[in-house]
């Protein structure tokens, strides 16, 4: 790896999905639908934790971080490929693009801590009920919101540090819709495989130990369920709980599933889609999920839409 940059590039050229030169306008309404769901349902979920005094608690100011977040995560990658096609412009600068990787990546990160802070919750909610208000104070629930947010922006410096000191070469062309940086990896002339070796440390301290802190909150969620001897009290319990594992699921899931596969020399269309599933629909289904499954969110959503 280059000890100084020494980058023959002032500006990358995004190639979106020129892979369909035929559907260009159908994936273009695609994903303007699916921003404008984003951003409409996420919205919703953040004015309902305002005005709905019934979801002033621990558990939904952790949704609303969350869908804070997933504003953020999909505002820093649609927007531009939206103008993209509108434009024709596939032109982003280098610390446009840098600026972009970097808050894609700690978006994710802060994902990670969001989704162990909120199975901590659960935990607290379902094994001490008695003691739930004492231990979720507004203080700790703000420090654990606080945390999870630096420690997802600090977390990632390293990716983007190493990255952005590359030499690429004259090689501008990022085959993809957004600044990924596996691509951008695939791109640089520059000896790679220490940031590969770090990427691959720091993503997996980051991903197992988020992991195993929301597998041991669940394993013994489990166990004080099943301990109720009711079965209307054991369903009671477990559906507060749900809505969060179902995000975690298909969270993990994806990610796994995306970054476990075989990398390849060259981007296919196979890794855009996959890109998408990750950075666009996944922030699109949270504030479904939460809102379908979660009779305290759609009892909110009844009454404001009851008083207009």
């Amino acid at each position: 790896m280059e000890s100084k940059n020494e980058t023959q590039v002032a500006e990358f050229i995004i190639l979106g999905f020129s892979d369909f030169p035929n559907l260009q306008i159908l994936v273009f309404v695609v994903f303007l639908c699916i921003y404008l769901v984003t951003l409409m349902g996420n919205i919703i979920i953040l004015t309902l934790m305002c005005i709905d005094s019934r979801l002033h608690k621990p558990m939904y100011f952790f949704l609303s971080n969350l869908a804070f977040l997933d504003i953020c995560y999909i505002s820093d990658t649609l927007p531009k490929l939206l103008v993209i096609f509108i434009t024709g412009s596939k032109i982003i600068s280098f610390l446009g693009c840098m600026t972009q990787l970097y808050l894609l990546l700690a978006f994710a990160s802060v994902e990670f801590y969001l989704l162990a802070v909120m199975a901590y919750d659960r935990y607290v909610a379902v094994c001490n009920p008695l003691r739930y208000s004492v231990i979720m104070s507004k203080r700790v629930c703000g420090l654990l919101a606080i945390s999870s947010w630096v420690a997802g922006f600090l977390d990632i410096l390293p990716h983007v540090v190493f990255t952005s000191r590359f030499s690429f070469c004259g090689h501008n062309q990022i085959n993809h819709f957004f600044c990924d940086l596996q691509t951008l990896l695939k791109l640089s002339c520059s000896d790679t495989s220490i940031i590969k070796i770090i990427v691959m440390t720091l993503n997996l301290f980051l991903i197992m130990g988020c992991f195993l802190l929301t597998l041991t909150s669940y394993i013994y969620i489990i166990s004080a369920v099943l301990k109720i001897h009711s079965s209307e009290g054991r369903y009671k319990a477990f559906s507060t709980c749900s809505s969060h594992l179902t995000v975690v699921c298909i969270y993990y899931g994806t990610i796994v599933f995306v970054y476990m596969r075989p990398q390849g020399k060259h981007t296919t269309p196979g890794d855009k889609l996959f890109g998408a599933l990750y950075n666009a629909v996944i922030p699109m289904l949270n504030p479904i999920i939460y809102s379908l499954r979660n009779k305290d969110v759609k009892a909110a959503l009844w009454k404001c839409a009851r008083r207009r």
